[in-house]
């Protein structure tokens, strides 16, 4: 059975060396398992701590995917084995996951992500972190929780506030996908490349005069990116995102979930079919996800990056209790009935206090398990 990952360290011309992981389930559109997560995380610490080590590179096996998530299905029978209850492998699940996320973000070293194909969910959540952000003609990057009961985790608390306004209202609501002009317009991406020249991108990344100093070589890892995006800018796709931004201004004004869902169910989507299959998704998806959406943006605005992934694992592990998560997996993954029965039919229909309780944290003080992240 081959390595869920493939680590390897690529010899540069300096002497320096760029160590290189691999997510390895190409068949499973590289998703994000516990194995793959435990796997990583001593690997980058090491290299971190490695003086040999001038960068990192993190990409996906096979043409269709960096990551298209975490391995739902797996929570999915972990729910249905302990009904309104928080599975201990879920929380160790999404505890992991975010220590992950946060250790790219703060990652000492240059960090680039190579984000082709698809690149979603747990995909986002590695992705966001790196320094270098890279994304091709194939890539598709969505949050599209809202149509399985959960909600834009990973640090999108964090990454949804960073976009333009309104845009990551609009995407967390609607799942709606990215394409490389659209990633790059709100801040989910730094550079173009076209994916056929990932191999000579590579070589170039060999004959790079890296050094000791990381400041220095993340400046040469930019530059080398930065040619690369400029001699190719003429094949970015059309944006799909930003041609709305004047809607999405109003958007953020709107005070309430409802109000917001009622705004992007107006838009005439009349031959855009981007627009349509969205307003399709939002109208289809979870009430209480989008509801958490709206509520998590709106406490997110005022957190650090460590408070967010503290707040999100209090509402992750929430969604794995509550019923709604487990539903949104079965209908769309499991049963494959697209069918789901969602507790409540409308957004203005879920209570406050059923809201407020997803923000509880079920530990008592001082026992979260991510409060360390805010220390370090």
């Amino acid at each position: 059975m081959s390595d869920s990952v493939i680590f390897q360290e690529l010899t540069t011309n300096s002497g320096m060396k760029i160590g290189h992981a691999t997510l390895n389930r190409p068949n499973a559109h590289n998703a994000l398992s516990m194995d793959m997560i435990q796997l990583l995380m001593p690997q980058l610490l090491a290299w971190q701590q490695d003086e040999n080590i001038c960068m990192v590179l993190l990409d996906g096996s096979g043409e269709k995917a960096l990551c298209a998530g975490g391995d739902v299905v797996a929570m999915h029978n972990a729910m249905a084995s302990q009904p309104k209850s928080m599975p201990e492998s879920l929380q160790a699940f999404f505890t992991q996951e975010y220590q992950l996320d946060y250790l790219i973000h703060t990652y000492t070293k240059p960090f680039a992500v190579w984000g082709a194909g698809i690149v979603m969910g747990g995909g986002m959540g590695l992705m966001n972190g790196g320094s270098h952000r890279i994304v091709t003609d194939t890539s598709r990057l969505a949050m599209p929780e809202i149509s399985i009961g959960l909600y834009p985790d990973v640090g999108g608390s964090w990454f949804l506030n960073n976009m333009p306004l309104g845009c990551g209202l609009f995407l967390g609501m609607t799942g709606a996908s990215m394409n490389a002009t659209d990633a790059l317009y709100v801040n989910m991406a730094d550079y173009f490349i076209p994916n056929n020249l990932k191999t000579q991108w590579l070589e170039s990344l060999k004959q790079v005069p890296w050094g000791n100093n990381s400041a220095a070589n993340r400046d040469q890892l930019s530059v080398l990116c930065a040619k690369q995006h400029q001699q190719h800018e003429a094949l970015l796709p059309e944006a799909k995102v930003q041609p709305l931004q004047s809607t999405l201004d109003e958007l953020a004004t709107k005070t309430s979930a409802a109000d917001v869902a009622e705004q992007i169910m107006a838009l005439d989507a009349q031959g855009d079919k981007w627009l349509s299959k969205a307003q399709k998704t939002l109208q289809a998806g979870s009430p209480i996800s989008a509801s958490l959406v709206f509520r998590q943006l709106q406490h997110g605005q005022s957190l650090t990056l460590a408070q967010c992934f503290e707040m999100e694992l209090i509402m992750s592990c929430r969604c794995g209790e509550f019923g709604e998560f487990q539903e949104g997996v079965r209908a769309l993954l499991v049963d494959k009935d697209h069918q789901p029965k969602w507790r409540y039919t409308s957004i203005d229909q879920v209570p406050n206090e059923t809201l407020v309780w997803f923000f509880d944290s079920p530990w008592q003080a001082n026992a979260h398990p991510l409060q360390h992240l805010a220390k370090e």
